[in-house]
């Protein structure tokens, strides 16, 4: 059985809901991002009581098959940031249509239908999250910033980060931490 987890989105997500199904008794739960795969069905009851305790920590069993797509495009925009953009030599648009097996427009409209905003959006809020993080670090600068995450130039990151933040990357960095999200909350 194949239990699809909204907000799953992260490692540490993955150890929250692993301990959930193991104090449930289901000590052979394989969490992976996004899903839970169980040897058995759930009942339920069972079924209930981990609906509920996944739901005070944040996440929820996903039911019908356009929120599961939902919670796919999301997480693999979230692969896709984070993939070596070298290495990527596909537009996004191909990117998710391969992964998913479904027609870009399809996946774009159902999406804006649901969420009220584009996949495009979506993925620029993350990268800029990203850029913060990577900002806040202090690691690189910001041409291996604008390298990494895709960006053709500095210019164009700078441009994205001040239209989404509201302020120029070298200024966020002053500002640090304070003004970021995590991830999951995108």
């Amino acid at each position: 059985m194949e239990l699809h987890i909204k907000n799953m989105v992260c490692n540490r997500c993955i150890l929250v809901v692993s301990d959930i199904f193991r104090e449930a008794g289901f000590q052979k739960a394989k969490v992976q991002m996004g899903k839970v795969i169980l040897e058995e069905k759930l009942d339920e009851s069972e079924f209930a009581a981990i609906q509920e305790k996944l739901i005070q920590v944040g996440f929820e069993i996903i039911s019908d098959a356009k929120s599961r797509i939902i919670e796919q495009i999301k997480k693999q925009c979230i692969d896709y940031m984070y993939e070596d953009q070298e290495k990527v030599n596909e537009n996004f648009s191909d990117y998710l249509s391969a992964r998913l097996n479904h027609d870009y427009n399809y996946l774009s409209s159902l999406y804006s239908s649901v969420e009220g905003t584009t996949i495009e959006k979506h993925l620029i809020n993350l990268k800029i999250e990203r850029v913060k993080e990577l900002l806040v670090y202090d690691e690189k600068t910001l041409s291996e910033i604008a390298f990494e995450m895709g960006y053709s130039s500095v210019a164009h990151l700078s441009g994205q980060f001040k239209k989404v933040t509201g302020f120029t990357p070298s200024f966020f960095k002053k500002l640090g931490e304070q003004k970021r999200k995590s991830i999951d909350k995108v």
